[in-house]
């Protein structure tokens, strides 16, 4: 069995702001996902970006196709970037249902991908908050009121499946939830320690970071005083004391 744990000493994960960060960061955590450049002037100024490294750093990214730009100097963020901002409002705002006991199963079938092509495979099934049981065999409970993809299912069977394991000891098995758990504490830490808004703005990016990875389970598969919905909290509070457009990572 694929063990998904981590070893590695928890750390808050808060990576130093630049230009492209602040700038994506603000578009998405917009809706819709734009702004002139007289706005991105002014909201980016208390991070200590001045005007002229704004400019540079939206042509830069407009050339990258990060954003696109209209010619009333509107910036956007890109196909590419809406279908990120996406995904991170469910990370935010997850959907669940009630849970059973089943299990979601998605086997992989279709062969001769090259390394790139499964590295990509691979990162679209853990966005959708599933855990690799063995190479090619995905799952999770079914708690997720979401559909997969149509043209993941071109390359793969999907099952409704009850393991005979213990849930909660199979889901501790496919997640690292003491890790996670230690993490989100950790960041719950520094967003109270962090008055000033360019370090909490790097608190709450990197929150939002980890809400990206949080599996989702039921609540009986949790361990004890799970903080996932803790740091969801605090970054609506977060949101709320801005006033201004929400702020999430450029992950």
């Amino acid at each position: 069995m694929h063990m998904n744990v981590s070893a590695e000493p928890v750390e808050a994960d808060l990576r130093p702001l630049s230009a492209r960060s602040v700038v994506l960061s603000l578009l998405l955590g917009m809706h819709p996902p734009q702004l002139p450049v007289k706005d991105l002037v002014r909201l980016v100024e208390p991070f200590g970006i001045g005007g002229s490294t704004l400019r540079a750093a939206l042509s830069r990214m407009t050339a990258s196709g990060d954003l696109r730009r209209t010619d009333d100097a509107v910036y956007g963020l890109s196909d590419r970037l809406l279908a990120r901002q996406r995904r991170q409002d469910e990370a935010v705002r997850p959907r669940t249902r009630a849970w059973d006991g089943d299990w979601e199963m998605l086997v992989i079938t279709a062969t001769g991908r090259g390394p790139a092509e499964r590295a990509d495979l691979r990162t679209r099934l853990t966005a959708l908050r599933l855990a690799e049981l063995r190479e090619g065999v995905w799952l999770r409970p079914a708690n997720l009121a979401r559909a997969l993809p149509a043209d993941l299912l071109e390359i793969a069977e999907s099952y409704t499946s009850r393991p005979s394991r213990p849930a909660a000891e199979l889901a501790s098995a496919l997640w690292p939830l003491t890790t996670w758990s230690a993490k989100a504490r950790a960041l719950l830490v520094r967003t109270a320690e962090s008055p000033l808004p360019p370090a909490r703005f790097t608190v709450f990016a990197a929150a939002v970071r980890h809400l990206l990875t949080d599996p989702v389970l039921p609540p009986d598969l949790l361990p004890p005083d799970w903080p996932g919905d803790r740091l969801r909290t605090a970054y609506a509070h977060y949101r709320a004391e801005l006033g201004e457009p929400t702020l999430l990572p450029p992950t």
